[in-house]
């Protein structure tokens, strides 16, 4: 849930936190009650002295805020059934100083769908929902389009694998939403998206699921979800200070908001108003006594709020890419396995424009953290992964990986083109070299993939890769364990040649098959092309925008309309499109550095000089223009595009990368 930028695609998985020039601290341990844990077990790992404890988590901060330029965080540590720590640093509000404490209200963003999944297992414990029956059942009357002929069930929404082909299509925040309300029923059926892959055959981090799953809750229960939230959990739990709308109490509690660069934001509400994937505000009192009763099984203060068996559920991984690699629970997740130092842990990260909070539970050692802060950044990582060497360090020996030769009629069945199924931005292209695999990227260049055994893979820096198989035993994905790639799997693209009018021998055969099987540019007809055909400015527009890959995210569509048409001296939807003109429209999005001087031997406006020499010296042109040993080029830009032209640029844009090996 947050509004980025392409180079800001982190942010879109786990959240983060922190700054201080100036930082102020305050402990509040004792915030939430004690509550005695049944095991008459006690791990001597993990943290066993609040003093030391405290002294930590002071290092921690104070070294991370700076870091990351946070201006305020809370922290929480509960073990053994009893807060250790529970302490503010930095500033709620900055400009006040207002301290940050026990108190001080964070919008939690997606940690609200560990708490949508915990909904969901209360009704299960009652019977009212099977996991594993058809959603419909329980969506009242409201339809799902399902291509696949495989039921979507609760299970799918809550582990991410319901295949709907627009995960973020529901996504909507701005400071003038604060204040109004748009009902959840009628926001999902205007934006219900399509199930085009089997439910429970790939994991795309799914915000529209956890919505429908909400919504789902809310049906059964025969209330508002908000309702339903408030009274079968908040107020079991004590926690008053949590809601999913924002109330004029919480508001006067709540911490400013800032971005990355330290500089305030305003708040933003949401549409719908009620957000089950990741609208909740809470404060650090009341989070504890969640943890509390995740790591009392399901129990708080004696009053059962869910099954020890549905806890179990929420706390034990569900998929699995690969058989050693996890990836969701119901309700969380599995994120950088090399960070939990063979400890089984479970995190959910969350995030809004200026607020960003994490969850990690580690339910054999009877520990759990939470933390928020007032920025978007990727402090949390940091801290969790400060948290897991100081007190949970990795005992054995990382073993060197034995790779294993794979011969060219082996690697035939990896080679092809793949997308992510959340980001369509997220393109690669798995090719086969002298006995590897060679893994391309538009995000971190060219990978070596040594094999280690069947379907699984590493690259040179040791990050996992794995192939996965469709029913028929076909390789339909890839899971690529790198941020910002293991945001889902990547679906393989299948390329076919459609259009008869497209010779065999034609230059641009393999630029218009790409675009064509990635649905950006289609044909005037099934099997017609009409590559020497022209278009409309606004024709190439809707192209482009949907070659650059962030149509699947509501919210970029606007900002990245206007980016592309910034300094275009006559925006003309209705005129025949020209080759400079499209030139400029395609560098506004790419931003293509130049790699050497490209000299123009025809007469091109001024405005878009640098735009066609950026793209041609980083080799994004037609087959038809080529350089000449001097660097001069006959670009032609006054002469209309056509069509097998546009497919050329934009493949070689946004599809196909020329950085070196990474070593």
């Amino acid at each position: 849930m947050k509004k980025m930028l392409y180079t800001s695609l982190a942010v879109i998985l786990v959240s983060s936190i922190f700054t201080t020039g100036c930082m102020t601290s305050r402990s509040d341990s004792a915030a939430a009650p004690v509550i005695t844990y049944t095991s008459s077990h006690i791990d001597r790992e993990g943290p066993q002295n609040a003093e030391e404890l405290e002294k930590f988590a002071d290092r921690v901060f104070a070294d991370k805020m700076k870091k990351f330029n946070t201006v305020g965080s809370n922290f929480v540590v509960v073990t053994n059934g009893k807060v250790m720590l529970s302490k503010g640093y930095g500033y709620a509000d900055r400009e006040k100083k207002t301290p940050v404490d026990s108190n001080t209200v964070f919008q939690i963003g997606s940690v609200t769908k560990s708490f949508t999944a915990l909904a969901a297992m209360q009704l299960v414990d009652k019977g009212k929902i099977n996991l594993h029956h058809d959603i419909q059942e329980y969506l009242g009357g409201i339809k799902v389009p399902n291509t696949t002929g495989k039921k979507l069930t609760m299970f799918d929404l809550l582990t991410y694998s319901g295949g709907f082909d627009e995960p973020d299509i529901a996504n909507e925040s701005y400071p003038e939403y604060v204040h109004s309300y748009f009902p959840l029923k009628s926001y999902i059926e205007s934006h219900m998206p399509t199930v085009v892959r089997p439910p429970g055959e790939a994991y795309t981090y799914d915000n529209f699921g956890f919505m429908l799953a909400g919504y789902a809750v809310a049906q059964v229960a025969g209330t508002s979800y908000s309702q339903y939230m408030q009274k079968n959990i908040f107020k079991p739990l004590g926690m008053s200070s949590t809601s999913i709308q924002f109330t004029p109490s919480l508001l006067n509690r709540m911490a400013a908001h800032y971005g990355p660069d330290g500089k305030r934001i305003p708040l933003e509400g949401f549409k719908p108003t009620e957000k089950p994937e990741g609208g909740m505000v809470s404060t650090a009192k009341d989070m504890a006594q969640y943890l509390i009763m995740h790591l009392n099984k399901g129990t708080y203060k004696g009053k059962k709020i869910v099954s020890s068996k549905s806890i179990q559920q929420m706390h034990t991984y569900q998929l699995f890419p690969s058989k050693n690699i996890p990836v969701t629970t119901i309700g969380f997740e599995g994120y950088f396995k090399d960070k939990m130092n063979g400890q089984h842990v479970i995190v959910k990260g969350g995030n809004v424009t200026g607020h960003s909070s994490l969850v990690v539970i580690l339910p054999e050692k009877n520990t759990a953290m939470y933390m928020s802060y007032n920025n978007d950044s990727m402090m949390s990582l940091d801290v969790y992964e400060a948290f897991m060497n100081h007190y949970y360090p990795q005992k054995s020996k990382t073993h060197k990986s034995i790779h294993k030769i794979i011969n060219a009629q082996q690697a035939r069945k990896y080679v092809g083109l793949y997308q992510n199924t959340r980001i369509a931005a997220l393109r690669s292209q798995v090719s086969y070299s002298n006995g590897r695999l060679i893994l391309e990227t538009g995000t971190s260049g060219k990978h070596i993939l040594h094999m280690l055994e069947p379907l699984l893979f590493e690259d040179e820096a040791g990050n996992k890769l794995t192939f996965n198989t469709d029913k028929a035993g076909k390789i339909a994905y890839l899971y690529y364990m790198r941020m910002p790639d293991l945001v889902a799997y990547a679906e393989k693209i299948k390329v076919d040649s459609p259009f008869s009018d497209v010779p065999a021998n034609s230059k641009y055969r393999s630029y218009i098959n790409h675009l064509h099987a990635l649905n950006v540019m289609h044909g005037k007809s099934a099997h017609l092309f009409d590559p020497n055909g022209t278009m409309t400015q606004g024709e190439f527009s809707e192209i482009l925008l949907r070659a650059h890959g962030w149509y699947r995210q509501p919210f970029m569509i606007g900002p990245n309309r206007k980016q592309m048409l910034a300094g275009l001296p006559n925006d003309s939807q209705d005129t025949l499109i020209t080759r400079e003109i499209a030139a400029f429209m395609i560098q506004n999005l790419k931003q293509a550095e130049p790699r050497f001087n490209i000299i123009l031997n025809d007469q091109t406006e001024p405005w878009a000089t640098e735009a066609i020499k950026a793209l041609v010296s980083q080799g994004i042109t037609d087959p038809d223009t080529q350089i000449n040993a001097d660097g001069s080029v006959d670009f032609r830009p006054q002469q209309l595009l056509k069509r097998q032209e546009a497919s050329a640029w934009l493949d070689q844009a946004f599809d196909y990368y020329t950085l070196p090996i990474q070593h």
